[in-house]
C-alpha cells in the first residue's frame, strides 16, 4: 500500500482473555456461522427455483444474503481458528486484506438497504410504475453501482489506514482488523486518514440512512391516505422485515464507526460480534419467518420435492413387480406351462 511499516504481522487480542470463556464461545459461534451459511445458502437457491419469487423485491434479497455470507465469512472463520490457538498471529497483508473485503462488503450491505427500501418506496407509493421504474435492467445497475461504490469506500480506507507507519506496538484489541483497532498502532500522525475514513463512512452510513428514512417518510404518508385497512396492513407487513434488519445494522454501524475515536470501549467488541456474526444469521430468519411469500415458496417447494419422491417410488415399484412377474412367468415356461400374454401388463 505503499505505508513506511515495518510490522511484518500482528497479534489480535481476540474476543476474550479468559480460557474459560473460549470453548463455549467457539461451540456458540460456529454454530452461529454455520446457521448463517445454512441460512443465507437457502434464500438464495429458494429464490432461484421458485418462479414466484422472480420480483425486483427478492432479486435484491439474493444479493443480500450473498452480501451475509461473505462478510460473515471473512469474520468467522479466523475468529474461530484464533479462539483454539493460543497465539493469535495474522500477517500484515492477510489484516490489510481482512480490512479491505469486510469493508467492502458491510458498504455493500449498506447500499442494498437503501436500494430495497427504495424499491419499496416504488411498489408503495407508485404500483402502476413499478414494472417501468425497477426493470431488470434498473435492478442490475442499481446492484452494480453498489458493489462499485463499496469496492471504491473500501479501497480509499484501506490505503488511508495501512498507508502509515507501523513501528510501535503491535497488539490489535480486536478479534479482527477493524478501523480504529488498527488506527491506534500507527506511529504517524492519522489526524488527516481519520478525516477521510470518516468522511466516508459518514457518506455510506448516514447517506444510506437518508435514503431509507426519506423512503419510508413517503411510504408512511402512502399507506396512511389508503382506505383499506387490508391494504395498510400488508404494506405494513411487506415493510416490516427490511425495518428489522436496518435497524440490526445501522443500529450496532452508528454505534461502532460514527462516534470519536477516543470514545470507543470495550462495548465496540459487543457491536462487532452484532453486526459481523449475530446480524448476518438472523436475516434469514426475518425475512423467511415474517413473509408469506418466502413461507409459500418454501412449502411448495418441499411439495414438489415429495411429489417427484413419490412418483419416483410407484414408478420403481411398479418396474419391481414387472420384473417378478416376468421372472415368474418365465420360470413357468420354462416348466412347461404356456404363459398368458396379459399377465405380462
Amino acid at each position: 500500500m505503499g505505508g513506511n511499516h515495518t510490522q511484518t504481522k500482528f497479534i489480535l487480542l481476540g474476543i476474550t482473555d479468559s480460557p474459560c470463556a473460549q470453548a463455549p464461545l467457539f461451540a456458540l459461534l460456529i454454530l452461529i456461522y454455520t446457521v448463517t451459511l445454512v441460512g443465507n445458502v437457502g434464500i438464495i437457491f429458494l429464490v432461484r427455483v421458485s418462479p414466484s419469487l422472480h420480483t425486483p423485491m427478492y432479486f435484491f434479497l439474493t444479493h443480500f444474503a450473498f452480501i451475509d455470507v461473505c462478510y460473515s465469512t471473512v469474520i468467522s472463520p479466523r475468529m474461530l481458528a484464533d479462539l483454539l490457538s493460543e497465539e493469535k498471529i495474522i500477517s500484515f497483508s492477510a489484516c490489510m486484506m481482512q480490512f479491505l473485503t469486510f469493508l467492502f462488503f458491510g458498504t455493500t450491505e449498506c447500499h442494498l438497504l437503501a436500494i430495497m427500501a427504495y424499491d419499496r418506496h416504488v411498489a408503495i407509493c407508485h404500483p402502476l410504475l413499478y414494472i417501468t421504474v425497477i426493470s431488470s435492467h434498473v435492478c442490475w445497475q442499481l446492484v452494480a453501482s453498489s458493489y462499485l461504490f463499496a469496492f471504491l469506500t473500501a479501497t480509499i480506507c484501506t490505503w488511508c489506514t495501512f498507508g502509515g507507519s507501523f513501528c510501535g506496538p503491535n497488539r490489535i484489541d480486536h478479534f479482527f482488523c477493524d478501523i480504529f483497532p488498527v488506527l491506534k498502532l500507527v506511529c504517524s500522525d492519522t489526524h488527516s486518514s481519520e478525516i477521510v475514513i470518516f468522511a466516508f463512512l459518514t457518506i455510506n452510513v448516514v447517506g444510506m440512512s437518508v435514503v431509507i428514512f426519506l423512503s419510508y417518510i413517503s411510504i408512511l404518508c402512502t399507506v396512511v391516505r389508503m382506505c383499506s385497512a387490508q391494504s395498510r396492513a400488508r404494506a405494513f407487513q411487506t415493510c416490516a422485515s427490511h425495518l428489522m434488519a436496518v435497524a440490526l445494522f445501522f443500529g450496532s454501524a452508528f454505534f461502532m464507526y460514527l462516534q470519536p475515536p477516543s470514545s470507543h470501549r470495550s462495548l465496540d467488541k459487543v457491536a462487532s460480534i452484532i453486526y459481523a456474526v449475530v446480524t448476518p444469521m438472523l436475516n434469514p430468519f426475518i425475512y423467511s419467518l415474517r413473509n408469506k411469500e418466502v413461507k409459500g415458496a418454501l412449502v411448495n417447494y418441499w411439495r414438489r420435492l415429495f411429489n417427484q419422491w413419490q412418483h419416483k417410488r410407484v414408478l420403481a415399484s411398479r418396474t419391481c413387480m414387472v420384473d417378478v412377474k416376468r421372472e415368474s412367468l418365465w420360470g413357468a415356461k420354462t416348466m412347461g406351462f404356456s404363459p398368458n400374454p396379459h399377465d405380462l401388463m
